[in-house]
């Protein structure tokens, strides 16, 4: 703590007992005061009983002891104590509660919030304590959310690293034991492996990949670069895939100069990710159309397939690792389950945003980045 916001908490707790003092003092004065009207004019009021039990007792002290003084000053020192416990009756109430119901919440009730509605010291230090729990049950809220995706993703990845490792280990073994028919059915097994031990690989680089991106530390060598150029560099190269699905990308670029400062390894990897998925989960389609265009200040790159449609239920989900949609889980898409996660990251990296949309008619990607 700064020795600034120390003097401060101290000058607080000196105004509290100063705060007091003044108590003490109006309450003296009180009592003094009132001692001084009964003095003068006790004899208007000695036919009420309690007036004539104050003189008794006023008289009696007087004659048995050692004289007004002590008299004058235990009766001011009663007549001030009264006062000030009614002066601070509130905030004694106020303690009172404070320290029940820390008490509760000290039990392990953190349900449990301190009432005081009041706008001295007490009702700030009440509102603090608040404040800390409800802290507290978010930071244990958190915990427990960290907890259950590190058993998820754990889940996830012994599931997916056993898929392609069993079907490794299941062929090799069969060579290994000599149980294949002759040197072309050897090939095929050797094939199939090896096929999988890089379904293997892609996961694993996946993982480690986003691990990075979420720690912050995947550096990023940025450039200025003419964002239109780079997607239609990706189209060019993805025509052979695009054939081989009887598929056609329509690309609609508008004549912005959408020019962004970005790392073009990361940005190819996110358009790659987003125009296979597009490819594999809207073939039925048969055509994909990328549009770029400048909103706001902000360069758009849309990417659009016309397959089945993303339910509503799974597109809040839809960028979580190791998430697919139900309708595809079973299919043998060869892909990690990381695709989109990795995507949303980068673009995040790069302070930009990635929006999906799904209807009907169409399914859209959406990227946004700053424009220099």
């Amino acid at each position: 703590m700064k020795n600034k916001d120390r003097n401060n908490y101290v000058i607080k707790v000196y105004k509290y007992i100063f705060g007091q003092v003044i108590y003490l003092a109006v309450s003296a004065a009180i009592a003094i005061f009132t001692l001084f009207i009964l003095r003068t004019t006790i004899s208007d009021f000695q036919h009420l009983p309690i007036i004539r039990q104050l003189v008794h007792l006023f008289l009696y002290m007087k004659n048995n002891y050692i004289g007004d003084f002590i008299t004058y000053s235990t009766i001011v020192f009663i007549l001030t104590s009264c006062i000030y416990l009614i002066l601070t009756h509130n905030k004694v109430k106020n303690i009172a509660l404070l320290m029940e119901s820390v008490e509760i919440m000290a039990s392990g009730d953190l349900d449990k919030r301190i009432d005081v509605n009041s706008d001295d010291d007490i009702g700030e230090l009440s509102r603090n304590i608040n404040h800390i729990i409800e802290q507290l049950e978010n930071k244990t809220v958190e915990e427990r959310k960290a907890q259950q995706t590190k058993t998820d993703l754990i889940t996830n990845v012994s599931h997916d690293l056993r898929t392609p490792l069993t079907s490794i280990i299941g062929y090799l073994n069969l060579i290994e034991e000599d149980r294949y028919k002759d040197e072309v059915q050897l090939r095929y097994y050797t094939n199939i492996a090896y096929e999988k031990s890089k379904d293997l690989n892609i996961l694993i680089n996946d993982l480690f990949e986003l691990t990075k991106l979420q720690n912050n530390t995947l550096p990023l060598n940025k450039i200025d670069i003419n964002l239109v150029e780079l997607v239609s560099q990706v189209i060019s190269y993805l025509g052979y895939q695009l054939s081989e699905v009887n598929m056609e990308i329509r690309p609609q670029f508008s004549n912005d100069k959408l020019i962004v400062n970005a790392d073009p390894d990361k940005l190819v990897r996110v358009l790659e990710n987003l125009i296979n998925n597009a490819i594999k989960y809207g073939s039925d389609g048969k055509y994909i159309d990328i549009i770029t265009k400048k909103e706001s200040n902000k360069a758009v790159v849309e990417i659009i397939n016309y397959g089945e449609p993303i339910p509503q239920s799974d597109i809040p989900f839809i960028f979580d690792r190791f998430y697919r949609v139900e309708k595809s889980r079973n299919r043998n898409d060869g892909g990690s389950g990381l695709g989109l996660a990795i995507s949303k990251n980068l673009i995040e990296a790069h302070n930009g945003n990635i929006l999906v949309e799904s209807n009907s008619s169409k399914t859209s990607f959406k990227i946004i980045l700053p424009i220099e």
